[in-house]
C-alpha cells in the first residue's frame, strides 16, 4: 500500500451517507492495524461526534488549523480506539469559506497544513462537507483519492454527472494526481425496483469504479454515532459492520 494515502468522502448532495462512511471505513482501516487520521472537513462535525470526541473541550479544530492559528499536529485528538485519531470540527468551520477567500493558496491550505503529519499515518481520510466550496476543493487538491458514497435513488444518479465534472476541473486546476477510488452504494435496499434501476445505470458508465459490496440499510448503523462509536466498536456482528469492513479490504487493494 502507498504510505500516508489521502483519501475525501465527497458528495454535493447530503444525506447520502457520507459522514457515516466516512467514520466507519477510518474505523475499520483502524481495525485493520492502519494508523489512521481522520479529518472533519464539514462544519456539522458529525465526523467527530461519531467517533466518540467531545467539542467543549477541544483545543483547537480545523478552522484554526486552516487559518494557521494552530498546527495539524496540535488540532489532532486521539480517540479511544486503537490507531484512530481526528482532526475535529466544530460550527466555526462555517465562517472559514468568508475567512479563506483572501487569503493567499486558499485552495492549498489543507495539504500545506497537514504536510508536516501526513506521513504519520498509513491512511488520511477527509470527510468533506456536502457543497462544492472553498472546504470541498481543499479537501480534493489535497488527496490521493475521492471516495463518492451515493444513494441507490435518482436525484442521486443525477447529481453523479456533475460531481465527476467538478472532480475532472479540480484535477485540471489543483491536483493533477487526484484519482476516483470509488463509488460506494449506500442505504440499498435490494428489494426496491428504483434500486435495481439506478444500480444497473451505475454499472453502465461507472463499472469499474463501484464497491463490489453496497452498504445496506441497517438499524445498528444508524444507532451507532448516537453513542459515539464506530459500528465496528458498536456492534462487530452486525450487518452494517459486515459491510464496512468487506469495502474497506476492498479498498485497501485499490490504493496499494
Amino acid at each position: 500500500m502507498v504510505m500516508s494515502y489521502i483519501i475525501s468522502f465527497a458528495n454535493q448532495k447530503g444525506g447520502v451517507g457520507k459522514t457515516t462512511s466516512a467514520v466507519n471505513i477510518a474505523a475499520c482501516l483502524a481495525y485493520r492495524g492502519k494508523r489512521v487520521l481522520l479529518l472533519d472537513a464539514d462544519p456539522q462535525g458529525n465526523s467527530t461526534s461519531g467517533v466518540g470526541v467531545s467539542k467543549r473541550d477541544l483545543k483547537a479544530s480545523l478552522y484554526e488549523v486552516l487559518l494557521g492559528q494552530a498546527s495539524a499536529e496540535e488540532a489532532t485528538v486521539a480517540t479511544k480506539y486503537d490507531g484512530l485519531s481526528v482532526i475535529p470540527a466544530t460550527i466555526s468551520l462555517a465562517a472559514s469559506e468568508f475567512d479563506l477567500s483572501d487569503l493567499p493558496d486558499r485552495q492549498y491550505r489543507l495539504k500545506n497544513a497537514i504536510a508536516p503529519v501526513k506521513n504519520n499515518y498509513d491512511v488520511i481520510v477527509i470527510d468533506c462537507p456536502p457543497s462544492l466550496g472553498l472546504l470541498t476543493i481543499n479537501s480534493l487538491a489535497a488527496s490521493d483519492g475521492v471516495l463518492i458514497p451515493m444513494q441507490c435513488e435518482y436525484f442521486a444518479l443525477e447529481g453523479l454527472s456533475q460531481l465527476m465534472l467538478t472532480i475532472r476541473k479540480i484535477k485540471q486546476l489543483y491536483n493533477r494526481s487526484l484519482e476516483i477510488t470509488g463509488i460506494l452504494l449506500t442505504m440499498y435496499n435490494s428489494r426496491l425496483n428504483l434500486t435495481t434501476q439506478v444500480v444497473a445505470e451505475l454499472k453502465k458508465y461507472y463499472a469499474d469504479q463501484l464497491f463490489r459490496t453496497p452498504i445496506v440499510r441497517n438499524v445498528k448503523l444508524s444507532e451507532a454515532p448516537s453513542f459515539g462509536e464506530p459500528i465496528i466498536w458498536h456492534d462487530k456482528a452486525s450487518r452494517g459492520a459486515e459491510c464496512y469492513l468487506e469495502v474497506t479490504d476492498e479498498l485497501l487493494t485499490r490504493i496499494k
